[in-house]
């Protein structure tokens, strides 16, 4: 069986993305104290976030309302994007 990494209805989490990919923000899994935490950094829905640097398996670096912020890998797992064509 072959994965494509997608959830459903054409999300993926924010980890997947490849750098220089945009995506947007649809939904952040997780406990209340993470989504408002992911939230309150400009992670809401419908957020334009573009990946900056990306190095699996570690950290991410990824740009979201004019602000750098890196994230750890299991962080960007709970961020669901629909990724864009173009940044």
């Amino acid at each position: 069986m072959i994965s494509t990494g997608s959830i459903s209805g054409g999300s993926l989490p924010l980890a997947f993305l490849p750098e220089g990919t945009a995506g947007t923000v649809l939904e952040i899994r997780g406990g209340h104290g993470a989504v408002r935490h992911l939230e309150d950094m400009g992670f809401a829905p419908p957020a334009r976030v573009l990946v900056l640097k990306s190095c699996p398996p570690g950290a991410m670096l990824v740009m979201v309302k004019d602000s750098r912020i890196a994230l750890g890998r299991g962080i960007a797992m709970k961020i669901l994007v629909k990724g864009v064509d173009d940044p």
